[in-house]
């Protein structure tokens, strides 16, 4: 897996508008093959909003 910087900048480079829906932040999840917590916490770290939550994750 890609450490935690990288990971950073792969979800800016896909999303520089600095917000994503529940469900993109789902499928990134599911792309990258790692834990929703895991986008939850990387989205704070590089300022991400996360909007339209559908499952209380973020």
């Amino acid at each position: 897996m890609a450490d935690k910087k990288e990971l950073i900048e792969k979800l800016l480079e896909k999303y520089p508008q600095k917000r994503i829906s529940c469900t993109e932040a789902r499928e990134f999840s599911r792309d990258l093959k790692i834990e929703l917590k895991e986008i939850g916490e990387l989205c704070d770290e590089a300022g991400v909003k996360i909007y339209a939550c559908e499952l209380g994750c973020f």
